[in-house]
């Protein structure tokens, strides 16, 4: 960045920059209206549905059973499974080092 030494050199400097906000408001603006439509993966509704599940499971349920419930589709309850899986992992894992 040129050193600003006048008067006037600094009023293009204030010009550029505030060309340069309204660009990034204009962005901003555009970012604030996206539609972030899908899946929200660990939302607070995926949580108590995925608590539920990992409660059955745990208490001996198999996943047949928990589909039979209805709450939740087979392709969920797999979903559910593998994410349980990748959980106990972690936990194993991290019990191994404190050892």
């Amino acid at each position: 960045m040129a050193k600003i030494s006048t008067l006037e050199d600094a009023l293009k400097r204030i010009e550029e920059l505030e060309k340069e906000v309204a660009l990034l408001k204009e962005e901003n603006e555009k970012l604030l209206g996206r539609n972030f439509g899908g899946r929200k993966k660990h939302d607070e509704a995926w949580m108590a549905s995925y608590n539920d599940f990992a409660i059955k499971l745990e208490n001996g349920m198999t996943i047949s059973e928990i589909v039979a419930e209805g709450d939740i589709s087979i392709r969920t309850a797999y979903r559910y499974l593998a994410y349980y899986r990748e959980l106990q992992k972690v936990v194993d894992g991290s019990k191994s080092v404190r050892k």
